[in-house]
């Protein structure tokens, strides 16, 4: 009898905690305005409270460290900005510009096309595509010049509250752990106090990695550019750092703004537009054969294929941010599914 209701307790300590689960999740999902700062702040404080941890040596109280750790950051983060800012700035402006040079561009050299496939097989391109192409990108600029007020709120937002954020979660990270596992069942305390732990681990380091990456690929084409002395080098330095973070598509979508515009300075068959795809291709050969072996894939330790499919499937339901959170998503996944075979097959060893 005492048993059979000590089984009862324990299953419904289970529902509870699996309640309490589901309920997190769907509140995740409802509001992404809070949900998605709230996640950056987590894995910023999963980078920084290594640093908190060991200024605490030197006699520290927790909001002490923490505070010198984000005075810190702030100076190291802010001077450079402050530099760099202004030459992005001038750059995308610059950028702005050329874009009517760029459309006549591609219109010119449509119709130098068109011409020699009229010469060589008497059949003549309907103009319509291109128009239509060019008319498309129009509208997606127009809509983008709208939208920006609200990116740049949103992106304010975001550098107000991912702080706030952080700094509360790193200070009161003990009370918040001692919180989440005094929801969890004893029966499953170990198993689980041990899937947050490597999660954490896995989830800070595979975001420093492709920090760590993003800086590296970003550097190596911000100098080679510089040196070729091709303009806007900074601004597709950059860019080539910030989508290299997005999994297999980045490296592609990274090119194609140096592309068009060298191809617009220098021509489409130019030494320097090989130049600069030969740099492109070295810089990524860099991040695929040393950078990306040695920091990423062993981090999360997934197959291949797992990884390739995972991407597809975090495009598909959400765009290019499912494609950068798919891997530790799936990893996290596959570090559950592992506890619980082991659970459950040395129960039944036992």
């Amino acid at each position: 009898m005492i048993l059979s209701s000590r089984k009862n307790i324990v299953k419904i300590q289970l529902i509870f905690f699996a309640v309490v689960i589901l309920l997190f999740c769907t509140l995740v999902l409802a509001l992404p305005r809070i949900s998605i700062p709230i996640s950056l702040a987590y894995i910023l404080s999963l980078a920084l409270t290594p640093i908190v941890n060991y200024l605490m040596r030197f006699h520290l109280s927790k909001t002490k460290a923490t505070l010198i750790v984000f005075v810190v950051l702030s100076v190291l983060i802010g001077l450079p900005l402050f530099k760099v800012i202004p030459v992005l700035s001038m750059q995308t402006r610059d950028i702005q510009y050329n874009l009517p040079q760029i459309e006549q561009y591609v219109i010119t050299q449509y119709e130098v096309v068109t011409a020699f496939i009229k010469a060589k097989t008497g059949h003549e391109l309907a103009d319509g595509y291109v128009f239509q192409t060019l008319s498309q990108l129009e509208t997606w600029a127009s809509e983008f010049v709208v939208k920006v007020p609200n990116y740049l709120a949103t992106l304010l937002e975001w550098i107000f509250l991912v702080p706030f954020f952080t700094f509360f979660l790193i200070r009161d990270s003990d009370s918040f752990k001692k919180t989440l596992l005094s929801f969890t069942p004893n029966t499953i305390f170990e198993r689980f106090y041990y899937v947050i732990h490597v999660f954490n681990r896995q989830l800070g380091d595979y975001f420093f990695a492709k920090f760590v990456e993003a800086v590296i690929v970003g550097g190596i084409i911000t100098i080679g550019l510089l040196i070729m002395g091709i303009n806007n080098a900074v601004i597709l330095g950059f860019a080539a750092g910030i989508t290299n973070i997005v999994p297999y598509v980045g490296p592609i979508l990274g090119v194609i703004p140096a592309i068009i515009l060298t191809m617009l300075e220098y021509g489409l068959t130019s030494p320097t537009m090989g130049a600069v795809l030969i740099l492109y291709a070295v810089a990524n050969a860099v991040d695929a054969f040393f950078v990306f072996p040695f920091l990423v894939s062993k981090i999360v330790n997934l197959h291949p294929m797992i990884v390739a499919i995972s991407v597809i499937v975090g495009s598909h339901y959400a765009g290019i941010t499912g494609m950068v959170i798919s891997i530790p998503v799936v990893a996290a996944i596959k570090l559950i599914i592992t506890e619980i075979y082991n659970e459950i097959y040395t129960e039944r060893s036992k």
